[in-house]
């Protein structure tokens, strides 16, 4: 990809990555199948969302916001203090799955990235 074909830059940049999280972080606050996710986070989402936000727009190609403010992501450290386990990874996904598919961009990424988040949650998962 050149730098003008970034799945940030597919997505819609910043207002995309923002309504991704912000779906995601509603799905999660809101569905009967996420309780246990929402469990392991703040009452207030606010940390969560922007976190999640700066973490995308990098992942995603664009603005590495995160390791600007934090450093490197080293996320499987980072959910060290959550059990995380294959429940919570399957609510996650469940989440940015339905919030993937509000956001408009060609199948071939949209599947892509389904397997990357996939993936990525697998990786987080730290507990049984």
């Amino acid at each position: 990809m050149t730098e003008q074909q970034t799945p940030y830059l597919i997505l819609g940049g910043e207002k995309a990555i923002t309504s991704l999280v912000e779906r995601f972080y509603f799905y999660m606050d809101t569905l009967p199948e996420a309780k246990e996710l929402r469990a392991i986070h703040a009452t207030d989402l606010s940390a969560a969302k922007d976190k999640l936000f700066k973490f995308l727009s990098g992942w995603l190609g664009g603005p590495d916001l995160f390791i600007q403010e934090y450093g490197h992501p080293r996320l499987r450290q980072r959910h060290f203090p959550f059990k995380v386990n294959q429940q919570a990874r399957d609510q996650w996904i469940f989440c940015m799955h339905k919030a993937l598919y509000e956001i408009a961009m060609p199948d071939e990424l949209r599947k892509n990235l389904k397997q990357a988040i996939e993936d990525l949650a697998t990786h987080m998962i730290n507990a049984e």
